[in-house]
């Protein structure tokens, strides 16, 4: 198998690994029926998006 020319220095190999990080999703409150829901998504609960209904949610889950 074919081996790497030189060794890597230690900051090299944490810079790498920096962007392996997990991030929060980013939840806001829906200003319709102000549960969370993730940005620039139609609301899971309520179907709005924009002001405008997008879609139509069963009421009887």
């Amino acid at each position: 198998m074919a081996q790497p020319k030189r060794r890597w220095s230690k900051a090299r190999t944490h810079t790498k690994r920096s962007t392996w990080k997990l991030n929060a999703s980013n939840l806001v409150e829906c200003p319709h029926c102000h549960e969370t829901m993730m940005q620039h998504r139609v609301c899971p609960s309520c179907g709005y998006y924009n002001g405008e209904q997008v879609v139509s949610v069963n009421e009887a889950e």
